[in-house]
């Protein structure tokens, strides 16, 4: 990351992480957080790594990035019936253009 306070503002800002310096050169910091879930995405040809990051509101997580000076890629991940199954995920990038992803697991019936 160009700006690594900046990252942490808006990390902090979007997800209510807490940070620490981190052990590398460049002001780099770790995140405070406990147990982070991860997943492959496929059909990508020549796609970057994304690192999906789960949220409880899709709406809510997508509103922040914007007004945190992020963008959101309009285009829908799977369509409804993946949702359903697999929950909502949606590509953003933060306010530096660094591309991350959300993911709002799918409802549970009560």
């Amino acid at each position: 990351m160009e700006d690594p306070q900046r990252g942490k503002a808006f990390y902090g800002a979007l997800f209510g992480w807490d940070f620490t310096p981190g052990p590398s050169e460049g002001g780099g910091f770790m995140i405070g957080t406990s147990g982070i879930s991860g997943g492959m995405h496929g059909g990508d040809p020549g796609a970057v790594p994304y690192l999906f990051f789960r949220v409880d509101d899709m709406d809510a997580a997508l509103d922040r990035v914007r007004k945190l000076g992020g963008s959101v890629d309009d285009a829908d991940l799977g369509g409804e019936e993946s949702a359903a199954e697999y929950g909502r995920f949606k590509l953003c990038k933060d306010d530096q253009g660094s591309a991350l992803g959300l993911h709002e697991p799918p409802k549970t019936a009560a």
